[in-house]
């Protein structure tokens, strides 16, 4: 049966180019469902969620969560624990992804990946994102500093003291400025609340 097989390889390709597809990717490909079930049955993908596949033998990268939660969200912006973890600024391992999206965009349906939805305003869900590609998905990700505010803005969410230590961690590893931190906080309406612990972590330094 030439047809299933030409299905198949152009499947093979597909997911090995993007690494995660959707079920709507893979028909758009002239892949149909039926091909993808028995690719299913057969051991070739895995189902990660409804309408979601990958290659079994496909290598998975620490960040493998965030890259499926970008495939299920494409206007979500990884944030708060889940982007410290992202820029190595927490020891802490996010039992679920951390997403942000806007104040009337529809949340994702649950499903076996748990993802803790924030919303954000407008202005504060675009500023300062960076894209990283991880297995071939493109991941937005809020930047160290913006990430910094943020987690003192919903630190009732998360816990002052993950935010204190992701402040501390970036300041220490160096991969964010005291004053690109105090500006995102100027922007984010926290600079009263983290002014406090810049000036004590930069006063002998």
């Amino acid at each position: 049966m030439p047809e299933p097989y030409s299905q198949r390889q152009i499947a093979h390709a597909l997911l090995k180019a993007r690494g995660i597809a959707r079920l709507v990717e893979l028909r758009d490909a002239g892949v149909t469902a039926a091909t993808v079930s028995r690719m299913e049955r057969d051991g070739e993908v895995l189902r990660l969620a409804r309408g979601l596949y990958q290659l079994s033998d496909a290598p998975l990268d620490a960040n493998h969560s965030l890259a499926e939660a970008a495939k299920r969200v494409s206007k979500g912006v990884v944030c708060l624990v889940s982007a410290l973890a992202f820029h190595g600024l927490t020891d802490q391992f996010p039992r679920q992804v951390w997403l942000a999206i806007g104040r009337k965009d529809w949340p994702p349906k649950p499903d076996n990946l748990p993802i803790r939805v924030v919303r954000f305003t407008e202005h504060l869900l675009t500023e300062d994102v960076e894209t990283h590609v991880v297995e071939g998905v493109s991941v937005r990700v809020f930047s160290v500093a913006k990430t910094i505010a943020d987690c003192f803005r919903y630190r009732n969410k998360i816990g002052l003291s993950v935010a204190i230590e992701g402040l501390q961690e970036a300041l220490r590893q160096r991969k964010a400025t005291a004053g690109e931190i105090a500006r995102q906080a100027e922007r984010g309406g926290v600079s009263t609340v983290i002014r406090p612990y810049l000036e004590a972590l930069t006063a002998n330094g």
